[in-house]
């Protein structure tokens, strides 16, 4: 049986779909570091952590945010279920500057660690949302 040649890519968040998409391969944010998939990949699941998700369209690539969630892999689908994801032309640039400067700000107040998750999460996102909006721009 011969490899596929596309991936079907299908995101979809609490929102609902996000994204449906023939892509030539992809690379996502695993809860254990970045793993890429082309076209006739192992199946695999993983669960996802906080970071950009890229793929690639012939010689384009394209960014989006996703965070937290589940990625089921088959040799010629992947589909994402992700608590939170919006498409790089989506994201408010000046919100999340204001988002990662709180979360700077509220660094510096931690007197324990019950405070360290939150704020480190609301940090991830922000710096996530800035890094796929420019990166996807300057494209």
């Amino acid at each position: 049986m011969p490899l596929p040649e596309k991936i079907d890519l299908e995101i979809v968040t609490p929102e609902g779909l996000l994204l449906h998409e023939d892509v030539d391969e992809l690379i996502a944010p695993g809860k254990e570091g970045y793993f890429g998939v082309r076209p006739g990949h192992t199946p695999l699941l993983a669960s996802l952590g906080v970071g950009a998700l890229s793929y690639r369209q012939g010689e384009a690539w394209h960014d989006l945010t996703c965070f937290w969630g589940w990625c089921e892999v088959l040799p010629d689908k992947v589909s994402v279920l992700a608590a939170l994801g919006e498409r790089a032309e989506d994201i408010d640039v000046g919100r999340a500057e204001t988002a990662l400067k709180a979360a700077e700000e509220r660094m510096k107040r931690i007197k324990g660690e019950e405070d360290y998750e939150d704020v480190r999460e609301a940090w991830a996102r922000a710096v996530t949302r800035l890094g796929v909006a420019h990166k996807q721009r300057n494209r």
